[in-house]
Parts: structure tokens; C-alpha cells; sequence
């Protein structure tokens, strides 16, 4: 069943209208009928299960059947600070980050990153990436939209997430599988509502410095085993260990 996210003001008396380019999709693309049924969301942990009632020029009409509260989104709060990557890289790491259930990506520049992004193509691809971010929580039937914010530099990555529960940066010199997962399981137990942080390294990994910094704000090293992982890869790999630890039953 397909989902749509719409602002709370669009929930009236028993209905929510649809309007923008959810419209075109429900009316043009997906060629809906009254009488079929959709999800929609407000960005918050209710959501509502609404039947198509009308079709006018600009907007659907749908009528509410249930409202009830989702558990599709964890219990904490988890930011993927991702460098940025080479070609088109960081649309896949968005897509699955949303679909594993980050809360928020942040683009970051490191010392070692090789993308340069002058303003105005940082304004479209920031724009191109909240779009991905908002077609991966439909088709994963999360109850917020992740936003990805505007890139930003290590320095101030770090000093953001010194203010939250929790902070992780995999680094290939890390060592002690034993002590990585002791990590993963304190985060586990003592999340519930908090802030996590995980930082993710360019092609060329993180330097010296940049780990020595995140060190000494309090960000924990951890080790993702023996094998190197691309900047793709290693994402997904630390935000499925959290989904699989943090999820409810």
C-alpha cells in the first residue's frame, strides 16, 4: 500500500487532502480510484489509514478509517555523518541509510574528501538528495521524512555531535573486535531516546588528525572486522548492526 507524508494542517475533520506532486502521483501516475486505500503520515509517530474519496483539479481527498501509532522508526535517534564521496555514491548511501531508519544524514567534508561543491551545486544536490531521502521513507513506510542536511566540515560535525548520547567512527587502524562490541552493546541498552552518532570516512579514509580530534571530543574508534570496507559500505554495515540491536519487537 503506498504511503504519503502531508502537513498536519492538510488532517481536517476526518479527512486528509493531498495536494503538489503527491496529487499528480496518486491522480497521473499511480491512476488511483476512489475507493482505494493509502498511508499517510504527518512526520510523526501517528499514522493514518485513509480511503481515496474524491479527486478534484488540484487535490485528493481521502477519508480517515484508523489512526494509530507505528513502531517503524527506533528508538533512538540515529545521524550519519557521511564524507562525501565520489560520482553518485552518496544518493545510494542516502537511500539505505533512510531504509535502515537513520534519523538524519550530514554530508561532511574531510580532509581527504575529493568532491568540491561550489554554492550552486550544493543547493541541487542538496535538493536531489532530500528527494531521495523522501522516496525511500514512502517506500519504506517510515513515519518521518530524514533530512539531509547542507554539507558541513569535520570540525564542525564533531563539535555537533559531542552533544549527543553517543558517537562511533570506524577506522581501519581501530583494533578488538571484543571491544567494538561492547560498544554496540551499551548503545543498545541505554539508547532509548537519545542521540547517536556515526561518522563515515571519504574513498581515502579518515587522517590522523581527524581521528585524534573525534578521540578527544569523545567519539569511540571501533573496528568492523579484518576486511576493508568502501565508504558505501561501511555505513551500512554500523547503521544494520544498530537497526538490528535497537529495533522493537
Amino acid at each position: 500500500m503506498n504511503k504519503f507524508f502531508v502537513d498536519e494542517n492538510a488532517v481536517g475533520d476526518g479527512t486528509v487532502t493531498i495536494t503538489g506532486d503527491d496529487y499528480n502521483h496518486i491522480a497521473n501516475v499511480l491512476r488511483m480510484k476512489i475507493g482505494e486505500q493509502i498511508y499517510v503520515s504527518t512526520g510523526s509517530d501517528r499514522e493514518y489509514l485513509c480511503e481515496v474519496v474524491a479527486f478534484d483539479e488540484e487535490c485528493v481527498t481521502s477519508s480517515i478509517i484508523d489512526v494509530y501509532g507505528s513502531n517503524r522508526e527506533l528508538p533512538a535517534r540515529i545521524t550519519l555523518y557521511q564524507a562525501l564521496p565520489k560520482g553518485d555514491k552518496m544518493e545510494t548511501i542516502i537511500q539505505k541509510a533512510v531504509e535502515l531508519g537513520a534519523y538524519r544524514v550530514v554530508p561532511v567534508v574531510t580532509d581527504r574528501v575529493i568532491v568540491k561543491l561550489d554554492d550552486k551545486k550544493k543547493e541541487k544536490k542538496v535538493a536531489r538528495w532530500n528527494a531521495i531521502s523522501e522516496s525511500a521513507a514512502k517506500q519504506s513506510k517510515r513515519n518521518v521524512i530524514p533530512e539531509v542536511s547542507n554539507p558541513v566540515r569535520f570540525k564542525e560535525a564533531i563539535k555537533e555531535a559531542s552533544d549527543m548520547g553517543y558517537a562511533i567512527i570506524p577506522y581501519e587502524n581501530a583494533e578488538g573486535m571484543d571491544g567494538s562490541r561492547e560498544i554496540f552493546d551499551t548503545i543498545a541498552k541505554n539508547s532509548e531516546d537519545k542521540d547517536i552518532a556515526v561518522f563515515i570516512g571519504p574513498e581515502g579514509g579518515f587522517s590522523d588528525a581527524e581521528i585524534e580530534l573525534a578521540s578527544n571530543s569523545g567519539v569511540k574508534p571501533i573496528t568492523l572486522g579484518h576486511r576493508i570496507l568502501r565508504t558505501e559500505t561501511a555505513g551500512m554495515t554500523v547503521l544494520s548492526i544498530l537497526m538490528f540491536m535497537l529495533d522493537r519487537d
